[in-house]
This record gives structure tokens, C-alpha cells and sequence, in this order.
């Protein structure tokens, strides 16, 4: 019998083992799950946006930042201040997650998602 997939909720920032762009490298960073709660593919695997502390990455509609000592931070399980990429987003198998670390509010990442997807 195979043991249960773990189960990831929207908006949970994880530690999770990250593809770098050119596919053939990866480094463990925070990332938000994204995809809708009980989306049921049968894959073990769940679609998050990277995370990153580099503050020269924000300031764009793709993106997020959560500033250091915010309410929305202090829940997030980040120690630095960060910016949600959602220009920059990804499909990782269960096992690489390491751990859920926090969570974060979806509305902004909501309005930067639309943006970044044209929806």
C-alpha cells in the first residue's frame, strides 16, 4: 500500500528543492503553492512560484513583495524580505518538498497571477 501524498493548501509557503531556469540545476528556496485546493490530477506533484530575498526583483506587477516585520511576513515562515515571482513559477514533485514553512494571503498574488497569465 502506498502512503498518502501530503497534502499542500494554496497559499502555503514551502521549502522546496527549485529548478533553476536552465533545467539541468536546481537550489532548495521558499516558493508559494499556487494551484487550487484538491485539484485531483492523480500526480504527485504541485505548482508554486519561486520566492526570492534579491528586493531589486520587485517593483513590477508580476511580482509580489512582502516586506520584513508585515503581518503577511510574520505568518510566512520567510526571514527575509521577499518577493513572490509569479512570473517565475514551476511543477515540483511532492518529494521535493521539504517542509511547509508559513503561509501567505492570496489576494495580491491573485492580481499578479492575471497579470502574469493574461487571464
Amino acid at each position: 500500500m502506498m502512503p498518502p501524498s501530503p497534502v499542500f493548501k494554496r497559499g502555503d509557503v514551502v521549502l522546496v528543492l527549485y529548478p533553476n531556469s536552465n533545467l539541468t540545476t536546481a537550489k532548495t528556496r521558499p516558493a508559494l503553492v499556487i494551484q487550487a485546493d484538491d485539484i485531483q490530477t492523480g500526480l504527485s506533484q504541485i505548482v508554486v512560484a519561486m520566492i526570492s530575498s534579491q528586493m531589486s526583483r520587485g517593483g513590477h506587477p508580476s511580482r509580489v513583495s512582502v516586506a520584513r516585520g508585515s503581518h503577511e511576513w510574520l505568518k510566512s515562515g520567510l526571514l527575509l524580505d521577499s518577493v513572490v515571482m509569479t512570473d517565475n513559477i514551476a511543477t515540483v514533485m511532492h518529494a521535493a518538498v521539504h517542509r511547509v514553512i508559513g503561509e501567505l494571503p492570496m489576494i495580491e498574488v491573485d492580481k499578479s497571477l492575471r497579470f502574469t497569465l493574461g487571464l
